[in-house]
């Protein structure tokens, strides 16, 4: 579908913003590594199995997604994708992260989620390099929000930082070498 759209739109140029658009995959000697490109973003793919099951069908909005998360990862931020409910926000937000080799972990927030599972989950996904995708995030308690913002500010600041201490609930952990992203929806 890609190939038969650039040849409908006589896309020739690999500077063209159609071809920058698409996720790209480079092997790259160099660092003999598998590289991911889209726009101006790169990364290393993550070598993260996740079994031969289906990929979501792609849409212009999914490929809208796709590159705002992609920049955001560019400039080490996270994401929101906002939109009603049943559009296909987080499971678009798992196939980006299947697409990169990424583990990508869902979890449903509710009333009875506080700080200190929160902070475990931040914690377990700094330790293993994972993406977090946190469901009903807007269903978190006004309080619970506030340590929430303190806890994400600590973990944005050392991916910023490129450094990998960290402490959380009053715990210091390690966090795992590779820039990751936490998504809310």
């Amino acid at each position: 579908d890609i190939i038969d759209q650039f040849v409908i739109d006589s896309v020739l140029d690999p500077r063209d913003f159609e071809w920058e658009s698409v996720l790209r995959f480079y092997w790259d000697r160099d660092p003999d590594k598998l590289m991911i490109r889209q726009c101006t973003g790169q990364f290393e793919y993550g070598c993260e199995y996740m079994g031969n099951n289906g990929r979501l069908v792609v849409t212009g909005l999914t490929d809208r997604c796709y590159m705002t998360l992609t920049q955001a990862l560019t400039f080490l931020m996270g994401g929101a994708p906002a939109g009603p409910a049943g559009t296909g926000k987080t499971e678009t937000t798992k196939d980006l992260a299947k697409g990169l080799g990424l583990w990508c972990v869902v979890t449903n927030c509710g009333e009875g989620l506080d700080y200190k599972a929160m902070g475990s989950i931040f914690s377990g996904l700094c330790q293993v390099g994972a993406w977090g995708c946190f469901d009903e995030f807007n269903r978190i308690e006004a309080a619970v929000l506030h340590e929430e913002a303190n806890q994400f500010t600590k973990i944005k600041k050392i991916i910023q930082q490129k450094t990998t201490k960290l402490k959380i609930n009053r715990k210091h952990i390690n966090k795992y070498g590779k820039n990751r992203v936490v998504t809310t929806n």
